[in-house]
């Protein structure tokens, strides 16, 4: 009788340029819909600005710009996905939260050597769902330590 037990990885699934990635739902702490940014001077150009979030000063990033991909304008299903990273709240701009769905650790395969214009180091692996390829972002890597110090000083 074999015990092992399948793992299944929870996960919040969002759309980029047509590309479907996905984020562990642990790192979530809402999905937002877009409201107004006050943008901070001198920061990173995917540093869109801050929003008030419940009376918490939250930074906002551009996922798109963040990979390099072409700034569009917001539409009705863009959405800003608030993710908890090293100890802080930020907002992250995706086109649109899709849903949440539990994925099997054994149809998570490592990331190819390039995927699109994502830089390989923020991808946590590839994920084969039916017809669907899910690309599994590892958030403590979408943004490097600096640029993690540097939001902390926009939180305030």
């Amino acid at each position: 009788m074999n015990n092992e037990t399948i793992v299944d990885r929870k996960v919040i699934i969002f759309q980029l340029n047509d590309e479907e990635y996905a984020v562990s739902v642990q790192q979530v702490g809402s999905i937002e819909r877009i409201q107004p940014i006050t943008r901070v001077p001198q920061t990173a150009d995917f540093v869109k600005g801050v929003i008030n979030l419940r009376g918490v000063v939250t930074p906002i990033i551009d996922l798109r710009v963040r990979f390099g991909l072409k700034e569009t304008e917001f539409t009705e299903s863009s959405r800003i996905i608030i993710v908890y990273l090293d100890e802080m709240e930020v907002g992250l701009i995706v086109d649109a939260a899709n849903d949440v769905i539990d994925i099997p650790e054994d149809t998570i395969e490592p990331a190819p050597e390039v995927i699109g214009s994502v830089d390989v180091d923020y991808i946590d692996g590839v994920a084969k769902l039916d017809n669907r390829l899910l690309i599994l972002l590892n958030l403590q890597k979408v943004l490097t330590k600096e640029e993690i110090n540097e939001l902390k000083s926009v939180e305030g």
